[in-house]
């Protein structure tokens, strides 16, 4: 009964993570069905899990999917885990990821698809193809701040850590890289001491900018610390969680994928020794004393608020576990301001230190 139970559990998952995306996952028992003999011409990616372009791809065909959701009676979009299926890849003549086919829905002989990997190029050919033209969704506002000839030396060299991305319209890798910048400067909207920017390298207003910071390809990306104009190349990988790692380390930032904060967000380094001390055995007065001494000296908002559980303790030697499951319950319940769920997050995660046992490791 229970492996009825955990199996009927696993397909429920799967289905609910597959009814998620619009791409039509395909494999060796509908492929054949779907593909070669529906009649409907087909736009299939074959791809690996593990592939760094397949992931950079990811968010552009979804979107391209979508867009084309309406006509799913007159054309498919859909992706083959390649690496998974082998043989699948093998029979279509896949040697690298990602590779991307069009099949017409009569025949089992592909047309390699050698365009652009941005959303325009991949509309276009779809549309070349069938006379099928997308319904897009009105766009919503950026958060990624463009920067012109005026605007870029009022922000850099002030109070935010900036990353830069210099672009230009008609270059592929920038419009692959558009939705996942956009992501990017969505998990950063909390917060006020970031900035992820874009220069259009070729626009009449900024191209001085560009030609200034030694621009000569696309997309070039520089990040700039603040205080500093002189900037710091961007050499590394170009997903959401690469960009959001390099920033975090940069700027001091707890951000994870989706925007959201790690476990490491609001500990303050000092008196989280302090609180250890207290967890190892220590007395709360005496503790208490000199975490109070050293929260003075420090800038951190969230100084004061070891200082109150502190406080708190001495009074009631419970209340870091009480406070701690209130604000998990308040975070488990959602429906709150995202600079609220962030703060929420932090004094949670400042909670766990003074509830670790002694000796206990924390996973932060």
């Amino acid at each position: 009964m229970a492996r009825l139970s955990y199996l009927l559990l696993s397909s429920l998952a799967v289905l609910g993570a597959h009814a998620t995306s619009s791409v039509l996952d395909l494999i060796p028992d509908n492929f054949d069905k779907v593909v070669l003999q529906s009649g409907k011409p087909a736009l299939v990616e074959f791809f690996a899990p593990w592939c760094g372009h397949c992931k950079n791809l990811a968010p552009v065909y979804e979107e391209l999917a979508q867009n084309f959701g309406f006509a799913a009676d007159k054309l498919v979009i859909g992706k083959v885990d390649a690496d998974e299926h082998k043989d699948l890849g093998r029979k279509f003549g896949v040697q690298g990821f990602p590779t991307l086919k069009w099949f017409d829905g009569k025949s089992d002989k592909p047309e390699p698809y050698d365009g652009g990997r941005d959303l325009d190029s991949l509309t276009s050919f779809i549309t070349d193809k069938t006379g099928i033209k997308p319904k897009t969704k009105k766009a919503a506002a950026s958060a990624v701040e463009m920067l012109t000839d005026q605007t870029f030396p009022e922000q850099i060299g002030g109070d935010k850590d900036v990353l830069v991305a210099f672009t230009a319209p008609w270059c592929g890798h920038c419009k692959s890289l558009a939705p996942i910048w956009e992501t990017v400067a969505k998990d950063f909207s909390a917060e006020p001491s970031v900035i992820i920017a874009k220069v259009d390298a070729e626009a009449e207003n900024s191209k001085s900018t560009a030609q200034d910071q030694g621009v000569k390809s696309y997309p070039t990306i520089k990040y700039f610390p603040k205080g500093s104009t002189a900037p710091e190349p961007y050499n590394g990988g170009r997903s959401e969680k690469e960009i959001l790692a390099f920033m975090n380390e940069k700027a001091g930032t707890h951000r994870t994928v989706g925007g959201g904060l790690d476990a490491k967000a609001g500990i303050i380094t000092s008196l989280d020794a302090i609180v250890g001390k207290m967890t190892a055995g220590g007395s709360i007065s005496s503790v208490s004393e000199e975490a109070l001494k050293a929260a003075q000296g420090l800038k951190d908002k969230y100084a004061e608020y070891y200082v109150k559980v502190f406080e708190k303790l001495g009074k009631s030697q419970g209340y870091a576990e009480k406070e701690l499951a209130r604000l998990e319950g308040m975070i488990k319940k959602g429906g709150l301001a995202p600079e609220k769920m962030d703060d929420l997050v932090s004094r949670s995660n400042i909670l766990r230190t003074f509830t670790a046992k002694s000796g206990e490791k924390q996973e932060l």
